[in-house]
C-alpha cells in the first residue's frame, strides 16, 4: 500500500531500527515506545488488521513475538511483557497495517496498565456472560 508507513519502513523508504527480518515478517523498535525495547512485529505483506491476515502469517508473528519477548527478558532484563494489538477504528488502530506490540515490563516501570484496565471494566450479569459465551462458542 503506497501511503502505509509500515510498508514504507519495510521497503526501507523510512529508516527504522530493525531487530528481526525474514521472508514474511519484520520487527523494529517503536519510535514512540512505552518502555525500553518496545518492538513492533509486522508482516511484510500488507494486511490491514486481524480480520484479514492469513493464519499462517499470524502464527509466524506470534512465534517471533515469543522469541523477541524472551530476548527482552534475557538481554534487557525485562521481568514481563505485554503483547498488544488494536484492530479496527473502534479499537483505536492508528496504523492500518497489522502489527503486534511487544512492550517489555519491569515491576517499577510506572505504566500501571492493570489500574487503567480495572478502571474500564464492564460489569455484566451471569446471564449476559452466558449469552455471550453461547454466541462465541465454535
Amino acid at each position: 500500500m503506497a501511503d502505509c508507513v509500515f510498508c514504507k519502513i519495510i521497503n526501507k523508504e523510512i529508516p527504522a531500527n530493525f531487530v528481526y527480518n525474514d521472508e514474511f515478517v519484520v520487527a523494529f523498535l517503536d519510535i514512540n515506545p512505552l518502555n525500553r525495547g518496545h518492538v513492533l512485529v509486522v508482516p511484510k505483506k500488507h494486511y490491514e488488521n486481524i480480520f484479514d491476515i492469513e493464519a499462517k502469517i499470524l502464527e509466524k508473528i506470534i512465534v517471533i513475538g515469543q522469541k523477541l519477548s524472551q530476548k527482552a527478558k534475557g538481554v534487557l532484563g525485562a521481568e514481563g511483557v505485554n503483547l498488544l494489538n488494536a484492530s479496527g477504528g473502534a479499537a483505536e488502530q492508528t496504523v492500518p497495517h497489522f502489527h503486534l506490540h511487544i512492550v517489555p515490563r519491569w515491576e517499577e516501570d510506572g505504566l500501571r496498565m492493570n489500574d487503567w484496565w480495572q478502571s474500564k471494566t464492564k460489569k455484566l450479569s451471569a446471564e449476559e456472560l452466558e449469552e455471550i459465551a453461547g454466541k462465541l462458542k465454535s
